[in-house]
């Protein structure tokens, strides 16, 4: 397993235009972008397949993780570094079985109960959220400063907030005690996502 980095952890959301994608996420990296999660929802497998290798050629020049989030198929045939799952995703302990014990495995926990179990069934990471009103996913739970704090007490194991965050309210989860950032429009929306990059990892690290 990669030597885990959480602290900007990149989410992308849909590639209608595959080479600007490309090139964001490379930017991206180039700025600071420490872990790549591939999400892609509405995709048919082989355009997923596809996507992902491609992805991987980037991360792989930088030497930062690729996540696949839900398709653990897609991250065995790509041999992805890992896999992020949901709630209602294959559970966790499955999720490691397939894998193997050298893969990444984060899971989606917005509550202490769904952290422990995650951590118990095998987990490296947890992602928790929302923390800010978010458009990107409109049925995330939405969870408070004080929740995050909780949860990040209640678990050995590292934890990503996630949710509506951006240059303008990243500072609110400096003193929650988490590992990192994870975005998606604070970058793939950015005209500059080497800049919005670098100025969310200095807000992260300050």
């Amino acid at each position: 397993m990669k030597n885990l980095d959480l602290s900007l952890y990149l989410v992308t959301d849909k590639s209608d235009d595959v080479e600007k994608f490309l090139k964001t996420i490379e930017e991206a990296i180039k700025g600071g972008v420490s872990v790549v999660q591939i999400r892609e929802k509405t995709a048919d497998t082989l355009d997923f397949y596809n996507l992902a290798l491609k992805v991987k050629g980037i991360t792989e020049k930088y030497d930062v993780p690729l996540i696949i989030n839900d398709r653990v198929d897609v991250a065995l045939a790509i041999d992805a570094d890992g896999v992020h799952v949901g709630q209602s995703d294959m559970p966790c302990d499955v999720t490691r079985e397939l894998v193997g014990p050298n893969k990444i495995v984060g899971v989606s926990a917005a509550t202490i109960e769904e952290a422990r179990k995650a951590e118990i069934d095998g987990a490296d990471y947890i992602g928790t959220g929302a923390v800010f009103p978010t458009a990107t996913k409109d049925d995330a739970p939405k969870i408070t400063k004080k929740d995050l704090k909780e949860i990040v007490e209640s678990i050995n194991i590292p934890v990503v907030a996630i949710g509506g965050i951006t240059l303008s309210n990243a500072h609110e989860l400096n003193d929650t005690g988490i590992a990192g950032l994870s975005v998606v429009s604070a970058i793939m929306s950015s005209e500059n996502p080497k800049k919005s990059s670098e100025e969310l990892l200095k807000i992260f690290n300050s």
